[in-house]
């Protein structure tokens, strides 16, 4: 019994407890609770330590009835609610939480935000800063285990795991809101938390509203002294305190915490209690009323009563108590809503402010058998009766496996269990129970139970990056780091263990108080026979073992066995040869088995050696066999492929076969080559010159990166970390890629990591996108950290650089071709012959091929010919818009062979099938455009010759992310530089592409995809179809308009089902251009019938018989016709393809069809003709007039009806192709629209129709006038009239002559079209274009096929009539007049002549210095002048004055410059139809005029920058002119167009500056009708005419010359931007224009174009830009685009000024909130700018918020460095003159000066302030104060002139002169101070 009662010890307070007195008292019977036969009711004694005599109970009366029962229940979780306040004791104090025990059982947890209000906001202040701290108590200093609490129960929830969980507060705010100001009196026992700290005391926060707390000094000391072990009182921490004082109705109490009156604090009846406001912890005199077997009712200060529980009984009176006894109790819990109160009247609690002293129970983790039932309790659990007497006590949950498992009858009193202790209830002193089978059998309850170096069965919870959580038993999970989980680092160990496996394990370590187990899973450490270490103390020397390596350092290896304990293995130890650089045989987390040589345990010293105390001799022979066999890091080998893994090659090393593994991307330095040489490579195959990267426990690992094979036979990797310096270039792989960056590793094993931040020069969005693993990079060292063997390094391409750009592309193309090579040869090894035809295969090659079929897409399949399984294939680009059929012959040539897919890529286009011979040079740059586009390289066609040429699209290893918009796509024009001239074993040209701002976008899109792009059904449609309805097709229904879409109308039938009404079945007759839809309004009721019905998941429509129809959406018609007569027309349901649908049309037929919408991508309209049947109508085919064509959305209507001509079925046969101009036939003489494609120099046109007919217009037939440049006009995607001239060929011959395509019109010929010798007669006058020059003379194009010649003597009249001046002066496609002299039909030859004489036209040459020019040629240009011009004879005159001045000038000039600049001889004006006004040569204008006539972008279509002329400023203009020139030559000006009166010698009727621009086209109608129409005016109409226009434009050129004319319009803005295009100020306004439209768009646009077009060199002015968009933002947008904007201005600027910027936004806009978030995130990124804290006071200033502001400038000075600590306390105080509080500054001011009586710059500024916000008195003060200061007699000398200064201003002239009285009195001491 004895022995029993050791280990069961009862409870109870004493500790001190003999066996003899034990045995003696164990023998009673302790029997209260034992309710025996007779139901004689008796009390029980609590559990206690010592023992207590048990008394039987007298009892009037008995009671066993069930109201007893349920009213004394013990508290259970249900019977908690929120606001129950109880008293707790702390149990377990962790960092974040306080786990508290309460009253029967239960416990809760306090969180560290329940503490007070301003422990919450100093951890806030904590997190805000990111460093801890020093005031800040953390929870285990404030709390103590068995500290009794004040709680109130915030929230009951139930946790992950389904349990329920109790969260409790102890902030005074909750536990003492039932208290009021007015309620506190003296004597009153409150809790309360210290809030601060002042001079004479401390701030007690008892959360009692409009009451301060405070606890004087001298009143804290004892308790300082006797509790808390001298240690000031810290804020948070918890104090029970009486009342001493309560002033001002309770306003301000006076607190007292000595030991004594806490203790002796008893609430009374005059402290006016009530059941409301009583707080738990509270101690009362109370009288028993009533003694019943489960607990006592008491009746306490006077009127209330409460309960006592059997476990709250005082132990050691158990028995004895009787009604009307008088006792002393303590509350401990009161129910909100019930208002019933629980009492305890142990003695430990009723001294208030004692802490409990039993903690825990001894026999934790017993398991009893055979424990008798005391008593069951239905809502709460039941108690047991322990061996030793003692009491125990099991919750519900814990009395059985399962809810339903559970039979209270199982737990009638004196019926016994087998139990475990498994908990101990400090509340209570009772031990906690549970009879769960899981709970009994548990290996280990308690982290106290589980020692290192035990093997633990457990099951896997989850995976996660830092390692493997597994559950080792109900309460206990442990941890495997990521290094643990397996012999060898594992890369995917989700690969290998799943969640729920069971798993064993080894202890690493486990620490019960942190509740921290770590194991490993690791095999040899797991399944090792051999003694484990777990303290020093057990390692003996001799001793072996296995451990890990924890750390490899060049000293040796440390090695880490279980609980912490490590040993070191020396450099001299770690193998018996000589290990030089252990880091490259050992690395951490190896297994390794060691034998201890030394150990000291006081200095925890371990000696440790890898040389086992073996058997020498075998050891000897064992490591000579091995000798041969062993391999090298950094060893170069030859390796045999053994077999292909998912991973990689499983290869042996030659010669000795050792096992090896070759992952798949270290095949190649090109990422997508790794996957190609895997996928040829076979077992057998034998690779050369491989690298070993690593070796492990016979693991070896290789690589086989050309650059890293390189890098190791150079000798340049480093082998250790002390040979790296920063600034060193590395190449390494990508080893892992993080979210904060990328690990790489080079072939020594050495690795580092490249942060996010200097990745990429890109901004990086997610790290993955950038790198893969296992790509080669080049890596620059950045930081070395020797001691922790770190490094960072940069990948960014600016730091990386190796050589120029070109150089580096052209190896990486090369090598990438040259492995591709190597594949080919690999496959032609294979017996297939399919895959030797395709390693044969090379681009360029030209093939014969059989079309197979045509795929929807557009593409083309070929047939494979004689080798089966050839696919051949050319995309929809590649078809080039040819039409083709199955079974057609083509020619085509191959692109690209893909190898891994075994297809061939070919194209059908004519320039790269008929490649043209040229020779090329190496280094040439050559326009092309890209064909074929793989991951590392593309292939693009040279534009001239059609060659196939490869170029690298990266520039560098590391260069491998594109963002979309710089990435290339097929078809895309490039500009390349070519680098080899013919072409290899590639089949390619190697070349390197240009700057990528040479990148034109590919000019046609020819797809018309099959699919619609918003083919998505109507949402109503969708939503109606989950009913099923009954109808048939023929069933009539009403129902109502429910809503209308352009081709549809959605009807709600009356049984809810949704219908439709297609809008070709509303009218018998659709009027062409209305909208049927429009004749129903919404609500409308309709009769319609059922003509079929559409299945909403494929659109189509379904016959009646189809199971799914009940489902569909039935389709309806209410035309009168369908209404009228039975015989309805069903739709035609059963031919399911559209195609078959559509085949019913034919082409030719005219239909009636409804616009659906206008695709602005694809270029045309989508139509409706029936509801199953679509068509298309390309935007070419909709009309002949270009204005239509401009704007198709002005024209068309969605939902209007348009009749239509059928073309023909679309390409992929799903969609009716439509014209609105009838049959679409390309025939000769026929009109049609067509697109410009290509525009080749001195050649032609290319034009492209729909459905993709070409065709050809050469340059006579671009217009009726030839010009200089005649092909200026027209760009790609240009939109023209052609007229068919022939369809001889595949390619049409079209004509753009408007005489050919507006015959009607009339209009004037300028230049006649020659088809033929027989069109020239002799002696006519004919222009041409200068087709080349040769030997014998030059030839000039007259026509598409007719040449003529001129003689060297015919060309000009200077008789220098050289080839080479020809050359020179008449390049390929000049404009010249010639005449005809002779045509000679038999030989096909047409002489002419350029001579002056014959052309009357100036020569062709420039006339050399000196000559005069030949005088008929002036007199006839003047004769027309005049006639044309009807010029007064004085301006005449005077102006062919002026020409001969400067005629002089002007030949100088010519013969200086290059032909191409100059311009045609001057023409006469009439005859240049819609040509703009030209300078005269020779003017001051001159050098411009000529430069910019080269960069002009087109004459007719003018619209330059326009330069103001005036006579007066002819010297001023030349200068300011001239050299701006000379700067902007090489850019592309705007060519010059001038609004000005000064006249040169041109009639103003030839002025058109004021007509609008003109059209698309020069030849179309609407041009040419004004031009005939100002041909025929009188001489009178001309001349009043000339007087309008001259003064309309001087009106104009006066207002545009106004300097003080606001800019008024779009244009306005326009021009002056272009004019100043880096003024921010000038795009703002420009912004400000649109915004005071509300043209938000447009604003936001302009904000771009200003951030695209200022100059990178201007910042602020980029800056003053990004500002007003970031406040169009703030005003007009989202906080979503807000955040964008914000975004991309911190990338493209300094952040600090952007943050600042948005500050001072936010403030302005009232955004407080936002505004003080944004300092926050500003004070952690800047925290070392002083001036982001000043900002933020002056912010927290303006708005009132003082103590923040204060609190901010301790903060800064906390961060910034010391220097600048007088700064910022001064601007500080500056802030609070201005804005606070003016005396708080001087504080300031006075505080700082006193530290710094010297920094006169303090002073100053002092001064400032007082005379601005000071009275005169303080001002003079100061000044005293200075002028008495030592300081140096400069700086004196400014005081007292400043002194003087103020007196002269605000004093009278007394004090003047006592201020010179004591600058005096000053000199004259400092001068004998001197003197002495």
């Amino acid at each position: 019994m004895a022995s029993m009662e050791e280990s069961f010890p009862r409870g109870g307070t004493r500790k001190t407890h003999k066996s003899e007195k034990a045995f003696e008292h164990s023998v009673e019977q302790d029997n209260l609770f034992d309710i025996s036969a007779e139901e004689e009711p008796t009390k029980r004694k609590k559990s206690q330590t010592g023992p207590a005599k048990s008394k039987k109970l007298k009892i009037e009366k008995r009671e066993s009835s069930k109201a007893v029962k349920e009213k004394f229940e013990i508290l259970s979780i249900e019977s908690l609610c929120e606001g129950m306040r109880i008293l707790g004791c702390v149990k377990e104090v962790n960092e974040l939480e306080l786990v508290i025990s309460l009253p029967n059982g239960l416990q809760g947890f306090v969180q560290v935000t329940e503490i007070c209000d301003a422990y919450t906001k100093k951890l806030n202040e904590q997190v805000a800063q990111e460093e801890p701290l020093k005031d800040l108590a953390s929870l285990p200093e404030l709390f103590s285990p068995g500290m009794l609490v004040r709680c109130v129960v915030s929230s009951l929830g139930i946790t992950e795991k389904g349990k329920k969980s109790v969260k409790l507060s102890l902030n005074p705010k909750n536990v003492n809101k039932v208290l009021s100001a007015e309620a506190l009196k003296p004597g009153m026992l409150l809790t309360g938390t210290v809030s601060s700290r002042e001079d004479h005391g401390y701030l007690v926060d008892v959360g009692v509203a409009g009451a301060r707390a405070f606890l004087p000094l001298q009143k804290a000391q004892d308790y300082v002294r006797q509790k808390n072990k001298g240690a000031e009182l810290m804020v948070g921490q918890y104090l029970n305190c009486v009342i001493e004082e309560v002033r001002g109705n309770g306003g301000v109490v006076r607190l007292s915490v000595g030991h004594s009156e806490v203790s002796a604090a008893i609430a009374t009846e005059e402290q006016n209690w009530t059941l409301n406001n009583l707080l738990p912890g509270l101690v009362v005199k109370a009288q028993v009323q009533k003694v019943t077997p489960l607990g006592l009712t008491l009746n306490f200060l006077s009127f209330f009563t409460g309960l006592v529980d059997f476990m709250h009984l005082d132990p050691k009176k158990a028995g004895t108590y009787s009604p009307n006894q008088a006792v002393r109790a303590c509350v401990l819990c009161v129910h909100p809503r019930t208002r019933a109160v629980r009492l305890s009247l142990r003695p430990v609690f009723l001294q208030p402010g004692r802490p409990l002293t039993r903690l825990s129970c001894q026999h934790l983790g017993a398991v009893l058998d055979d424990i008798p039932v005391q008593g069951f309790f239905s809502k709460a659990g039941a108690t047991f009766r322990l061996k030793d007497g003692s009491l125990a006590y099991a919750r519900l949950s814990h009395l059985s496996d399962s809810k339903s498992a559970f039979s209270p009858e199982a737990f009638k009193p004196g019926s016994t269990h087998k139990c475990r202790i498994i908990n101990y209830s400090q509340m209570d002193e009772l031990a906690l129970l549970s009879l769960r089978t899981s709970v009994i059998e548990a290996q280990y309850l308690s982290f106290h139970d589980i020692k290192p170096g035990a093997l633990v069965k457990g099951t896997v919870l989850t995976i996660k990056p830092y390692g493997m959580l597994v559950k080792v038993s109900e309460q206990i999970r442990g941890l495997v780091p990521p290094v643990h989980l397996a012999d060898i680092l594992m890369k995917n160990p989700e690969k290998k263990y799943r969640v729920g496996d069971e798993v064993t394990c080894r202890v690493l370590l486990c620490d019960p108080e942190a509740k921290k187990l770590m194991m490993t899973l690791k095999k040899t450490l797991v399944e090792s026979k051999l003694p484990a270490i777990t303290c020093y103390a057990d390692a003996k020397p001799g001793l072996q073992t296995h451990g890990f390596i924890l750390r490899v350092k060049d000293y040796g290896c440390i090695v880490k066995f279980y609980n912490d304990v490590q040993g070191l293995v020396p450099k001299h130890e770690l193998s018996a040869e000589y290990v030089p650089d252990p880091e490259r045989v050992f690395y951490a987390g190896q297994v390794v088995k060691v034998a201890v040589l030394n150990c000291e345990p006081s200095k925890e010293r371990m000696l440790l050696s890898f040389k086992l105390l073996s058997d020498p001799k075998k050891e000897h022979a064992g490591r000579g066999q091995k000798k041969g066999k062993t391999i090298n890091v950094g060893q170069l080998v030859d390796v045999k492929v053994l077999e292909k893994t998912k991973d990689g090659l499983e290869v042996a090393v030659l010669p000795h076969n050792i096992p090896a593994f070759l992952p798949t991307s270290h095949l190649s330095d090109h990422v997508a080559n790794g996957p190609l040489l895997y996928h040829w490579l076979q077992a057998g195959d034998t690779l050369h010159r491989v690298l070993c990267l690593s070796q492990s426990e016979g693991h070896v690992l290789l690589c086989r990166k050309p650059a890293l094979v390189s890098t190791v036979e150079g000798g340049q990797d480093p082998k250790s970390f002390s040979e790296i310096q920063p600034g060193m270039l590395l190449m390494g792989f990508v080893r892992s890629i993080k979210d904060y960056g990328v690990f790489v590793q080079f072939p020594s094993g050495l690795s580092g990591l490249a942060p996010k931040a200097i990745m990429s020069d890109k901004f990086v969005t997610s790290t993955s996108d950038h790198f893969v693993e296992g790509q080669t990079v080049v890596a620059k060292v950045t930081n070395v950290d020797e001691e922790k063997q770190r490094m960072l390094l940069s990948l960014r391409l600016s730091d990386c650089s190796l050589g120029d750009r070109a150089t580096t592309s052209l190896l990486l193309l090369s090598q990438c071709l040259e492995e591709r090579q190597g594949v080919r040869s690999l496959m032609s090894n294979r017996d297939s012959v399919l895959i030797q035809t395709l390693a044969e295969m090379i681009p360029g090659m030209v093939l014969d091929l059989e079309v197979q079929e045509v795929l929807e897409d557009g593409s083309v399949v070929f047939s494979e010919g004689p080798v089966p399984g050839l696919v051949l294939r050319a995309s929809r680009y590649h078809r080039a818009g040819q039409e083709v059929e199955a079974g057609q012959k083509k020619k085509a040539v191959i692109l690209h062979v893909d190898m891994v897919k075994l297809e061939v890529h070919v194209s059908l286009c004519h320039d790269l099938v008929n490649r043209k011979a040229k020779k090329l040079k190496k280094g040439s740059e050559h326009q092309a455009v890209v064909q074929y586009l793989e991951e590392s390289f593309a292939i693009a066609s040279l534009v001239e010759t059609g060659d196939l040429a490869a170029f690298s699209l990266t520039t560098h290893l590391n260069d491998t992310f594109r963002f979309d918009s710089e990435k290339l796509q097929v078809g895309q024009g490039v500009s390349l530089t070519i680098k080899t001239t013919e072409p290899g074993m590639t089949g390619l040209l190697l070349a390197v592409e240009g700057p990528a701002a040479k990148r034109t976008m590919r000019q046609t899109r020819k797809d018309s995809e099959t699919v619609d792009e918003d083919d998505e059904g109507d949402p109503a449609m969708v939503a109606g179809t989950k009913k099923e309805h009954a109808l048939s097709i023929g069933d009539m229904v009403t129902g109502t308009v429910k809503s209308i879409k352009p081709t549809h109308v959605v009807v709600t039938l009356e049984n809810g089902t949704i219908g439709c009404i297609h809008a070709s079945h509303i009218l018998d007759d659709v009027p062409v251009g209305t909208s049927p839809t429009a004749k129903l309004k919404v609500g409308k009721k309709v009769t319609a019938r059922v003509i079929g019905g559409r299945d909403m998941k494929t659109f189509k429509f379904l016959p009646i018989s189809h199971p799914r129809f009940i489902r569909t959406v039935p389709e309806l018609s209410i035309r009168p016709s369908e209404l009228a007569k039975d015989g309805h027309t069903a739709l035609n349901t059963h031919s399911v393809s559209p195609s078959e649908k559509i085949k019913q049309y034919q082409a030719g037929q005219t239909v009636t069809c409804f616009l659906k919408k206008y695709n602005v991508v694809k270029k045309w309209l989508e139509v409706e003709i029936a509801p199953d049947i679509r068509g298309r109508i390309p935007l070419l085919l909709t009309s002949l007039s270009f204005k239509v064509l401009k704007h198709p959305d002005k024209k068309f209507r969605i939902g209007q009806a348009l009749k239509a001509t059928v073309v023909g079925p679309d390409s992929s046969k799903a969609f009716l192709c439509l014209s609105l101009i009838g049959p679409h036939k390309l025939e000769e003489g026929e009109v049609a629209m067509g697109r410009v494609v290509k525009v080749t120099p001195h050649e032609g046109l290319t034009v492209s129709f729909p459905f993709g007919r070409m065709g050809s217009v050469g340059l006579f037939h671009v217009s009726d006038s030839y010009s200089e440049t005649p092909l200026e006009d027209f760009t790609p995607q240009k939109i023209v009239r052609c007229y068919v001239l022939s369809t001889a060929d595949e390619v049409l011959t079209l004509s753009l002559r408007s005489s050919r395509t507006n015959p009607e019109t009339k209009s004037k010929i300028t230049d006649p079209e020659i088809n033929s010798i027989r069109d020239v007669q002799e002696g006519q006058l004919l222009r041409g274009y200068v087709q080349s020059v040769q030997p014998h003379g030059v030839l000039l194009g007259l026509g598409p096929s007719v040449v003529g010649v001129a003689r060297y003597p015919h060309v000009s009249q200077c008789g220098l009539s050289k080839k080479a001046l020809c050359d020179r002066h008449l390049p390929e496609g000049k404009l010249l007049t010639a005449k005809v002299l002779s045509v000679n039909q038999q030989k096909n030859l047409v002489e002419l002549s350029f001579l002056p004489s014959d052309t009357g036209k100036p020569d062709v040459f420039p006339t050399p210095p000196g000559q005069p020019l030949p005088a008929q040629g002036e007199r006839q240009g003047e004769a027309e002048e005049r006639d044309h011009r009807g010029e007064g004879e004085k301006e005449r005159k005077r102006k062919n004055q002026e020409r001969k001045e400067k005629r002089e000038q002007k030949w100088q000039e010519e013969a200086q410059m290059p032909s191409k600049e100059k311009k045609e001889p001057q023409q006469p004006q009439a005859k240049k139809q819609g040509k703009r006004l030209r300078l005269e040569p020779g003017s001051e204008q001159e050098g411009v005029s000529k430069k910019q006539k080269k960069a002009a972008p087109s004459e007719e279509d003018d619209s330059g920058v326009e330069v103001y002329y005036r006579e007066g400023e002819e010297e001023i203009e030349e200068r300011s002119v001239l050299p701006k020139e000379k700067q902007t030559r090489p850019a592309e000006l705007p060519r010059l167009q001038l609004s000005s009166s000064f006249v040169w010698d041109v009639g103003l009727d030839s002025l058109t500056p004021a007509l609008p621009p003109q059209g698309e086209s020069s030849d179309s109608e609407e041009d040419e009708k004004p031009q005939q129409a100002t041909k025929k005016k009188s001489k009178k109409e001309r001349e009043l005419e000339k007087q309008k226009a001259e003064k309309e434009l001087s009106r104009i050129e006066e207002a545009l010359m106004d300097p003080g004319r606001q800019p008024e319009s779009a244009d306005d803005f326009d021009r002056l931007v272009l004019s100043s295009p880096n003024s921010s100020i000038l795009w703002l306004q420009y912004m400000a224009f649109h915004l005071q439209a509300t043209e938000i768009e447009k604003a936001r646009a302009v904000a771009e174009r200003a951030l695209k077009t200022i100059s990178f060199r201007e910042e602020q002015e980029k800056l003053n830009v990004w500002v007003a968009l970031l406040n169009l933002e703030n005003m007009y947008g989202s906080q979503e685009s807000l955040t964008k904007v914000f975004e991309r201005a911190v990338q493209y600027n300094e952040p600090l000024k952007v943050f600042l910027q948005l500050a001072d936004i936010y403030t302005k806009s009232q955004k407080f909130q936002e505004a003080g978030e944004l300092y926050n995130r500003m004070l952690k990124r800047f925290r070392q700018e002083k001036a982001v804290w000043i900002k933020y006071g002056a912010f927290l200033l303006r708005r009132g918020q003082a103590g923040a502001s204060h609190r901010a400038m301790q903060r800064a000075l906390e961060c910034l460095p010391k220097k600048e600590h007088v700064d910022v306390i001064s601007k500080f105080a500056q802030l609070e003159f201005q804005l606070g509080d003016a005396e708080r500054a001087k504080a300031i001011f006075e505080n700082t000066l006193s530290t710094y009586p010297k920094r006169t710059d303090v002073w100053s500024v002092y001064i400032d302030m007082t005379i601005k916000h000071g009275s005169q008195k303080e001002v003079r003060d100061i000044f005293e104060r200075v002028i008495h200061l030592s300081l140096a007699p400069k700086r004196m000398k400014f005081f007292f002139k400043r002194y003087l200064d103020y007196e002269k201003q605000h004093g009278t002239e007394k004090d003047v002169q006592a201020v010179k009285a004591k600058a005096l009195d000053y000199v004259e001491a400092k001068s004998s101070v001197l003197e002495d």
